[in-house]
């Protein structure tokens, strides 16, 4: 089964949300406050956090901070309905994606799923083999690993798909709904803004170019295009 960390200071809800991810094939541990997050979180012992933004003491942004400093755990957000301000804050720190709260058990556990798969090393011998190149960028898909001129690249899961559906595109325009069934596993939701911010990351962690210009190119109206050089 897979080991979720559920951080929340609602001890009703991760129990209703830790029953329902067992019979989902998940096998769930609650902690209800900041500090115990961060602990847990940095353990090594679970396969993706889902961290409530409102703690009490600190708050779970500054717990997704401090998570990232050291590591690359998948993150899941829950933030409350409206609040975009956490969202795209949490995002910008590298949370892998968010649902807002009150939400379904069905949809978070969706959610872990989509991110598990874009995560997870894909170990077949065809996909281990497989190297995308494109300029200075090399992917290896099944690996989950990536290099920028001969120096790994750190990326977060959710970073690593959408720059692998770039990489495979280079130098075409890839609609932001492209991006978001194949990088992401859903369809675009109006206002949905992760994309975005996660390109943003990730054209700080490519740097400009000679010109000065982004190696990924926003599109006005149609999505994002990777330089192909």
């Amino acid at each position: 089964m897979t080991c979720v960390l559920l951080v929340d200071d609602d001890q009703e809800l991760t129990g209703m949300l830790s029953q329902y991810m067992a019979c989902e094939g998940f096998y769930a541990t609650a902690v209800h406050t900041g500090e115990e997050g961060e602990i847990e979180a940095l353990s090594g012992k679970y396969a993706i956090v889902v961290l409530d933004v409102m703690l009490p003491r600190i708050s779970g942004i500054e717990v997704l901070r401090r998570i990232r400093a050291k590591s690359q755990v998948p993150v899941m957000l829950l933030t409350a309905r409206g609040d975009n301000i956490d969202r795209i804050s949490g995002l910008e720190l590298g949370a892998d994606d968010y649902v807002p709260k009150p939400s379904s058990p069905g949809e978070l556990v969706a959610r872990l799923r989509a991110i598990m798969r874009r995560v997870q090393p894909n170990n077949g011998a065809a996909n281990l083999r497989e190297v995308l190149s494109t300029g200075a960028l090399t992917l290896w898909p099944g690996k989950r690993q990536a290099h920028w001129h001969d120096e790994k690249l750190e990326l977060t899961g959710t970073e690593f798909s959408l720059l692998e559906e770039l990489a495979r595109h280079a130098g075409k325009v890839v609609s932001k709904q492209q991006l978001s069934l194949n990088a992401l596993g859903r369809p675009l939701k109006r206002y949905d803004r992760s994309i975005d911010v996660h390109i943003s990351s990730i054209r700080q962690k490519l740097g400009p170019r000679e010109d000065s210009l982004a190696w990924i190119q926003s599109v006005r109206g149609l999505g994002y295009l990777l330089i192909a050089e």
